[in-house]
């Protein structure tokens, strides 16, 4: 089959592709710096898709390919919702929905030092960003931004936490906000916490709605953004 070429960026942005085809030309994309993301692989100056799905950029300087699928895989800079499922001497191992569990250095938080080594228990949920996603290796996540600074990551305590696909997870996270959020925004409120491997958690003062924020999320994957908002408004008359 033959390859897609492409010299510009431009030319496949919001396209949809599939594993073979050449996105990016880096020898047309001279002095700049581009981040990649999920999906894609370099092979010299081509930059090529690993799997189908839509092709996509954020300002200022990252690509990567969209899709819905259950299974994660990681990726530098991604935020993530882990599982603490073990805990050594130097490192917790985490389960973030990937090929391999993660592991999150002791000392990986905001002044981590050996005298203050953080206690999770078993089954602890975590809001982390990966820092190190080589093929072949566990990932290796962090509980601090680029600065070191502890920022929105940490534990997440209370609260609901289920589980969506990749690609629903991304689009909650899109800007500007997703019409699911945007509605339920304006009428409730809660917390929120999303993960680019598929998971969710979501915190109120009243269960009834963290139930309806969890499952309007839930129902808003295949809908329309009009579909969403209809929804949202049918899902609030329950606890009205």
């Amino acid at each position: 089959m033959e390859k897609k070429q492409s010299g510009s960026p431009e030319n496949f942005i919001d396209m949809t592709v599939v594993p073979g085809d050449v996105v990016l030309d880096l020898s047309s994309m001279t002095n700049q710096t581009i981040k990649l993301g999920g999906g894609l692989r370099q092979d010299c100056d081509a930059i090529s898709a690993m799997k189908a799905g839509t092709f996509r950029f954020s300002k200022p300087n990252k690509y990567w390919i969209e899709s819905s699928q259950k299974r994660y895989v990681p990726c530098v800079e991604d935020t993530v919702l882990g599982i603490v499922v073990d805990s050594k001497a130097d490192n917790f191992l985490i389960d973030i929905k990937g090929p391999a569990l993660a592991f999150l250095p002791v000392l990986a938080f905001e002044g981590g030092t050996r005298r203050n080594i953080p206690k999770f228990e078993v089954g602890t949920l975590l809001y982390l960003r990966v820092v190190k996603a080589n093929f072949g290796m566990n990932p290796e996540l962090s509980c601090t931004d680029a600065s070191g600074k502890a920022a929105e990551f940490g534990p997440l305590r209370d609260g609901y936490m289920f589980e969506t696909s990749t690609g629903l997870s991304r689009k909650l996270l899109s800007s500007p906000t997703c019409p699911v959020l945007e509605a339920l925004g304006k009428k409730l409120s809660f917390e929120i916490a999303v993960g680019l491997n598929g998971r969710v958690w979501v915190n109120a003062a009243s269960p009834d709605t963290i139930v309806v924020v969890a499952n309007a999320i839930s129902n808003s994957e295949s809908l329309s953004a009009a579909q969403q908002i209809i929804m949202v408004e049918h899902l609030l008359k329950s606890i009205q």
